[in-house]
Formats: structure tokens, sequence, C-alpha cells
């Protein structure tokens, strides 16, 4: 069976970010820890599943994706200065949460999701970045095709009332999480 869409696709990798001799490892998906989820419905970057389409269990796959194709370059205007009290709950801030490069879910004031990190704290400002962790990186993917089967509709069902990535570890890139 071919990797297309609405097919359970399961895939082991390494994911290195860098330029030639200067790589370093990012993310490895194991076969104790694969990274699965249903081809085509817009859980993985597009380049991402251009460059797996039509392979078969078994098939290996090696391919690099620039930032424009993935994240996008990094974009300075994209670390904010908010005031640290809108980080109170009961007017304490909770310590437990709110620390140097902890990533945090945050709403715009349009009522957009989106995960910033956390790169500074003063005495009333928090300086945060919105910036997608791999923004501006070149990524390098090597890895094999472990399965790849029709997804069943409750799978189907289930990623689209919010199951999303299966990969055990939202925080990672390619998930797009």
């Amino acid at each position: 069976m071919k990797i297309s869409d609405s097919k359970f696709v399961t895939l082991t990798y390494d994911l290195n970010v860098g330029e030639g001799d200067e790589r370093e490892l990012m993310e490895q998906a194991t076969p104790e820890k694969p990274l699965e989820f249903i081809f085509g419905t817009n859980s993985m970057l597009k380049a991402f599943e251009d460059n797996i389409f039509g392979l078969s269990e078994g098939d290996k796959f090696n391919f690099t994706l620039n930032p424009e194709e993935a994240y996008g370059d990094f974009d300075e205007s994209r670390i904010i200065e908010l005031p640290k009290n809108i980080f109170e709950v009961d007017g304490k801030v909770d310590n437990e949460m709110l620390f140097e490069g902890n990533t945090l879910p945050m709403m715009d004031s349009d009522g957009n999701r989106l995960m910033g990190s956390v790169v500074s704290i003063s005495d009333d400002v928090v300086t945060m970045d919105f910036n997608h962790p791999l923004a501006g990186e070149t990524m390098h993917f090597e890895g094999t095709v472990q399965g790849v089967r029709d997804a069943s509709p409750e799978e189907i069902a289930a990623l689209f009332s919010g199951g999303g990535c299966s990969s055990g570890d939202c925080g990672g890139c390619s998930c797009g999480c």
C-alpha cells in the first residue's frame, strides 16, 4: 500500500537542523515512539507530505525542507513584551508555569490560539517569542516508512474532533502543533 490521502502512516526518522557540517539532531521518531498521522488532513507540513507521497512500508526517505517550505524565517517582530500582570491568577503569578524557556498557550486579541516561549522575565514585563521553535531552520529528515494502512472511520473522526497529533509529543516540529 502506498502513502496517499486518508492513509494512516507510521514513520521513524531523525530530524537534523542546520547547514553543512553544522547540523544538530533536533528530534527523533523511534520504533518505540514513531510518528503516526493520517496523510492529507493538514496535520503535517505540505512539503513534508509531498516528500513521502507514494512511498510504501519499508521505503527509506531523505529530504531537506528550507525555512520557506517549513516554518518560515525567524521574525524579530514576533518577539513581544507583555505586561507581567496578564499572567496573574487571583493576583499572583504562577512561577511553576511562568519561567524562562517555558512554552505557554496564549490567545491574541482576535481570539486566535498561539504558542509563545518565555524569553525573559523582569519585575513588570515578560518577553515572549511567538516564532515557531524551528522558524528560520533548514530541516533534514532521514527515515523509514514503518507502516501504511487505511485510516479507520474512528481515527478520522478523532482527528477532526481535536485528537490531532499522535506522535506522543506535540512539542515536536513536524506534527505542526
